[in-house]
């Protein structure tokens, strides 16, 4: 066993670049599940991996043999565990070039669809009107959007005011938006167990944070006790926004995003 844990140690110019892909895998495995429940479940897991190793080149041959078994019933239980992180994953990778869609819209059409949308909100927010805005970006959120009613009409104001009007039949639920048009609405959405969000967000504010960590979409959230304007996006919440700070986050960053995989599509072949 030593002798062949020291020749996979080798410092050979392949064990090097092996070791560094490992490494790397590593890095984005804990960078897509940081901040959620999965990450004490690795920490178990890599404790029961280095006990395996240990017990195994000190010939404690039953603690092996039980750590071995935990450790088969574990890998057959880690897809299930860590299916949102998984799924997560998958779509992160399948974001190039080669799959993207075309919801990329011009500077002027999208300050206008920002400029409809934030206007909406700051009027939702002065009321304390409750609200929950998905602008779909390159992960599609077809699923999402068929638990909820078909609209396909052009993204106004006073289309999102008269949604989210409360006692109508659309109000209760998300809104997801895809370029400058409203898709769907009264969508319901995956919510959040993320233990960085706080005890007091209810389920708007984990709908939001969810569908951002299964997608790259953006949510938008008007609190309907405070009135609050929130942002999430890659699973983190960005709170107590004004109608400035609203409109240019949408602005600097929705734009130069849809732009770039805009930009990508067009070179030969495909390439980044």
């Amino acid at each position: 066993m030593l002798a062949k844990l020291k020749e996979l140690l080798q410092p050979t110019p392949i064990a090097i670049i092996d070791i560094a892909i490992v490494l790397y895998i590593i890095y984005r495995l804990y960078i897509t599940i940081r901040g959620t429940r999965a990450v004490q479940l690795l920490k178990g897991l890599i404790i029961l991996v280095f006990f395996n190793l240990v017990s195994q080149l000190i010939g404690l041959n039953f603690t092996n043999w039980l750590l071995k078994q935990a450790m088969t019933v574990g890998i057959v239980a880690l897809p299930i565990i860590f299916y949102p992180e998984l799924r997560r994953a998958l779509e992160h990778i399948g974001r190039g070039s080669l799959f993207a869609k075309s919801s990329f819209l011009a500077g002027d059409e999208r300050s206008h669809a920002v400029d409809e949308l934030t206007m909406a909100l700051v009027q939702l927010s002065a009321r304390r009107v409750g609200a929950l805005v998905i602008w779909e970006q390159e992960t599609g959120l077809k699923d999402w959007a068929e638990t909820g009613v078909d609209v396909d009409a052009l993204l106004t104001s006073e289309l999102i005011l008269n949604i989210f009007e409360p006692n109508t039949p659309l109000h209760d639920g998300a809104v997801i938006l895809r370029g400058d048009r409203v898709r769907a609405a009264s969508c319901y959405l995956p919510l959040s167990d993320s233990p960085e969000l706080s005890g007091g967000l209810g389920t708007r504010h984990r709908a939001g944070v969810g569908i951002t960590e299964q997608s790259d979409a953006v949510a938008i959230i008007v609190s309907e006790e405070t009135g609050t304007i929130s942002l999430a996006h890659e699973g983190k919440l960005t709170r107590y926004l004004d109608e400035k700070s609203l409109r240019e986050w949408l602005e600097n960053n929705l734009h130069r995003r849809q732009q770039e995989s805009f930009f990508r599509r067009l070179q030969p072949n495909g390439k980044d």
